[in-house]
Order: C-alpha cells, then structure tokens, then sequence
C-alpha cells in the first residue's frame, strides 16, 4: 500500500529544488498535493508533470498571513482537510559580515524563513486538528544546529525554526500531530549555487570543491535525497517521532 495513500499534503516552496522533489515521491506514495510558492510558471510546470488530479499550486508570499491562510483555504476547498505540511520555503539571503549585512536583507531572511513558518503552523494546525491529526515537517538546516560565518541571519532564522518546532511539539502532541525538523545540508539546489557564487563570484568552483571536502561523504546530497526522509516524516513509518530534528548531511554535524 502507498505510504501516503488519500492523504492531503501542502508544500511550501514547491516549485524546484527539495519541494518539487518532494511533491513527486509524495504523488507517487498516493497523496494529493497543493504547491505553493512565488514562481507561477514553474509552478504551473510542476502541476502539468504531476498531473492536475493529483496537484493543484496558488501562488503566495509564505510571510503575508492573508496569503497563508489562503493555501491553506484552498486545499481545505478541494479536499477537505490537511494531513501533511511540509514547511520548505526558505531563501538564503546575502553574504555578508554581520556588521556590513543590510538591515533590510536581514528582514526579508526572517520574514521569509521564520515568520513564513510560524505563519503556516498557525494556519494549518486548526484544520489538521480538525482532520484527526498529521505531520508537520518543517525544512530547517544544519545552520540550524551549527554556525557559518557571514550567513548569519540564514544561521538564525533556521535556529529559529527549530525552535518553533520544538514549542509546536509539545503544544500539537495531544492533537495527534507530530511536528519535526529536517535539518539538511549541502543540498545540490540553486540555494547552495547561490551560496557558492557569492561567496567567491570570480571562483565558485572553489567553493564547490572546499565544501564537498568539508563533507565526510565527499559530496552534495541530493534534493531526492530530503525527498525520501520527508516522506519518512509525513508518513506514518514515524509515528512516534515529534520534537526532533532529523539531520541529512553526508556526515557533518559528527565533527
């Protein structure tokens, strides 16, 4: 049997990277999946690959609360309730020293990476609590167990996010609802290109090299990769798993 089968799941930051890779393993385990993001052609794409039987997108800005609680309206209007919310949307932000970073950058980091996740949290759980329960997955960092210099409201806003999932834990346990973390990091996507890029704009190749020797395994992990502990999350394989951040990280956070 599907390990998702005739569950509803909403996915931030669906339309690349993790999130999309995300939404295909979750059709193929038999959910339904709403997308949201910022990029309506891509995820327009993402729906015509998935099929509009099995997905539908609205595109929204995860820190406006109007717009949150949208999505979630619209999945509750096509399918009747929530099971599973893969909080994934996230931006990197500049590189910068602390001292030089731009206020305004920073809000737009925090904006994006924490209140756009307390924001679905607030949203969702009325309606998964109303559905019996679910699973709340919520894409963190190893910046969110460690820190990185010159990223440093990246680095906060993913320890942020840990937090709210721990305080969400205890609050949501009683509701049937597990709350977690996934906590990957270096993923192949266009966040750790963009990392790569600004960190050495005439070499990032260097970059690319330095970081995959960090790696015990000696490479980026893949957005499949998140995809198959994701799903781990949102199925029931983990029913007793709440409060925890589950690293994926090729062995970094051993050292």
């Amino acid at each position: 049997m599907p390990r998702l089968a005739d569950k509803i799941a909403i996915i931030t930051g669906g339309a690349a990277g993790i999130g999309l890779a995300s939404a295909r393993l979750f059709v193929a385990e038999g959910a339904k999946v709403l997308l949201v993001d910022v990029q309506r052609e891509a995820l327009d794409a993402a729906v015509a690959e998935l099929g509009a039987a099995n997905a539908m997108a609205v595109v929204a800005d995860v820190s406006d609360a109007a717009q949150t609680q949208g999505y979630v309206d619209a999945a509750l209007a096509r399918w009747g309730r929530v099971d599973v919310y893969f909080a994934n949307a996230g931006i990197e932000g500049k590189v910068a020293t602390l001292v030089d970073y731009p206020l305004e950058e920073y809000e737009r980091v925090m904006a994006v990476n924490v209140r756009g996740v307390w924001l679905g949290l607030k949203s969702v759980i009325p309606a998964m609590t109303k559905a019996g329960g679910g699973s709340i997955v919520i894409t963190s960092s190893l910046g969110g167990l460690k820190g990185t210099p010159r990223i440093s409201p990246y680095i906060a806003s993913k320890h942020a996010v840990v937090g709210i999932m721990k305080s969400a834990a205890l609050e949501c346990a009683a509701l049937n609802i597990r709350v977690n973390t996934i906590n990957p990091a270096p993923i192949a996507t266009r966040m750790i290109q963009s990392l790569e890029q600004q960190y050495a704009p005439n070499a990032p190749e260097k970059i690319k090299a330095r970081m995959e020797t960090s790696v015990p395994m000696h490479r980026y992990g893949t957005p499949d990769e998140v995809a198959k502990l994701a799903l781990f999350l949102a199925s029931d394989d983990s029913s007793y798993c709440t409060g925890t951040t589950f690293s994926i990280d090729g062995g970094m956070s051993a050292s």
